[in-house]
């Protein structure tokens, strides 16, 4: 079968913006009415399940990114016959990932409140509302999830992207109702597990629809599903290290300082977690084109590359860390009030953290790029389990604080130096390692740079909150910009992506920077 990959693309990377911006603003919206409606504890309890639950997700060990890779070549081979084979394979193990995540679920009950740190809302039964999102996770395993494989498999992802926007639309309608007449959390964890069910529902319809051919039936051939089965081994440890970052931070807080005190340090995640998630967009879109590149082009070619994308990330990343250092602050006291504000100094912490991110995401594209998943198994999970040994330990020390600095001491010391050494022995020349880490270094040291001085000119701005946000947010602009182009203007870096740019928008650039003697 012949698949339009630039057309499906095209569509693909179009709703898969649209649904990020949505994620991104309705659940803010939906925070704000739960702070302001029910109180900022019932924020901390979604929260606690929600990472919970990501833990016994574990049981999906990677299956789905398994079983849709080893569809790829029978799709392109119209071989129908393996392809209901795989589906009915696929359907199997997610029948037995729900049953694992239900019986463990189940079996974990009784310690839930041991997991909350302080008191609950008045009226409020935490076994009933684990249970509830217990049900809500098994359900999406159970209910036809199998059939989610043929769309992404056929790069139809935007079906996915425009049957969430509809349910969410939905779920998000009757979780408000729920808020603003009943005032009762119940019935909004209700509300998730039809939607979650509706979701499931529609998808598979659309499916089946699109692709009436494909039906679970048929046997795997012994020696693909043993492949299939190593390939869902090598995914083991990078699963259960994503696992252990996104969800130890928000246990450990709920645990050791409450549902508050977790509920005020999610609302700043959310914001970094906003902003990272369309920084991803761009990591997701190149993923593909730096595959090939490793594939056929040579090894100086693609650590040229390496070098170019370092470039991009840092300045972006490093505009985005001088934004949130300097608008933060203004912006959760617009949104939240003084009174669910964390200090300065965690905002430090978060701005680090954030950074510190990005450079990793970075270097995760060019693993996942190629395939690097057999040499890289044992790393994820040693790096994580330091950040939740040290979690543990720092939490009890210096509170917050503690959190935040473990997982960028992590990632920093095991996670990142780990990963490079991994990048430089199978894709790049090692000879070239030592000149990668001095630019790098070179990059941080102007982000610090730009950070100090733009915070230094918006310190000295306090109008009114929204007008602050503005003045400074304008300032933000200007002083760090100004730095980099200044730093960089003759660095083959900003050439090479300066050409890229002018590239994507069809010499658009050559114009102004021409001029300049910036682009040739």
């Amino acid at each position: 079968m012949k698949i339009e990959r630039t057309k499906n693309a095209t569509r693909n990377i179009l709703f898969g913006i649209i649904l990020k911006v949505y994620q991104i603003l309705v659940p803010f919206l939906m925070r704000t009415a739960m702070i302001y409606l029910m109180g900022v504890q019932y924020l901390g309890l979604n929260s606690l399940f929600t990472s919970v639950l990501q833990v016994l997700n574990l049981a999906e060990l990677g299956v789905g990114s398994a079983m849709i890779y080893s569809m790829y070549k029978p799709i392109a081979e119209d071989n129908n016959t393996t392809i209901c084979a795989l589906m009915n394979l696929y359907r199997t193990y997610y029948r037995i990932i729900g049953a694992i995540i239900a019986a463990v679920g189940l079996f974990l009950t009784p310690f839930i409140p041991k997991l909350i740190s302080g008191d609950v809302p008045q009226g409020i039964n935490i076994y009933v509302l684990y249970l509830l999102n217990l049900g809500a996770t098994v359900l999406s395993y159970w209910l036809f999830a199998y059939k989610n494989s043929i769309l992404q498999a056929h790069q139809r992802v935007d079906i996915v992207s425009k049957v969430t926007l509809v349910t969410s639309t939905v779920q998000y309608a009757l979780q408000l109702f729920v808020l603003w007449v009943f005032k009762n959390y119940y019935l909004y964890v209700v509300a998730l597990l039809t939607t979650q069910a509706l979701t499931n529902i529609i998808t598979a319809i659309c499916a089946d629809k699109l692709y009436p051919q494909f039906k679970p039936a048929g046997k795997v051939a012994t020696e693909e599903k043993k492949a299939i089965n190593g390939r869902i081994k090598d995914l083991f440890t990078s699963k259960i290290g994503s696992i252990i970052y996104d969800s130890a931070d928000t246990i450990v807080i709920s645990s050791f300082l409450g549902l508050t005190a977790l509920a005020v340090y999610q609302n700043y995640f959310y914001i970094l977690n906003a902003i990272t998630s369309l920084i991803t967009v761009v990591f997701s879109a190149c993923t593909a084109g730096i595959g090939n590149s490793i594939v056929v082009e040579t090894k100086e070619k693609n650590y040229r590359d390496l070098n170019k994308f370092t470039f991009i990330i840092c300045w972006g990343a490093g505009f985005c860390s001088v934004c949130l250092l300097c608008l933060y602050q203004p912006f959760m006291e617009l949104w939240v009030g003084k009174d669910l504000m964390l200090s300065f100094l965690a905002v430090i912490c978060f701005v680090a953290y954030f950074f510190v991110r990005q450079m990793n995401s970075l270097f995760n594209m060019y693993k996942d790029a190629s395939g690097m998943w057999h040499e890289d198994r044992f790393r994820p999970l040693v790096a994580a389990l330091t950040n939740l040994v040290l979690n543990l330990i720092l939490v009890q020390i210096i509170g917050i604080y503690g959190i935040l600095i473990s997982t960028v001491v992590a990632i920093i010391c095991v996670g990142m130096p780990w990963l490079l050494h991994n990048l430089f022995t199978v894709i790049f020349e090692r000879k070239h390692l030592l000149d990668y880490l001095k630019k790098l270094l070179c990059y941080c040291v102007i982000i610090f740079i730009s950070c100090i001085a733009t915070y230094a000119v918006c310190a000295k701005i306090n109008f009114g909150l929204l007008a602050t946000l503005i003045v400074r947010g304008v300032v933000c602009v200007v002083i760090p910009n100004t730095i980099y182009l200044v730093a960089y203007k003759n660095k083959m870096e900003f050439k090479d992506s300066l050409a890229l740019v002018n590239k994507m928008t069809k010499g658009k650039l050559k114009g102004i920077f021409g001029k300049l003697g910036m682009l040739d």
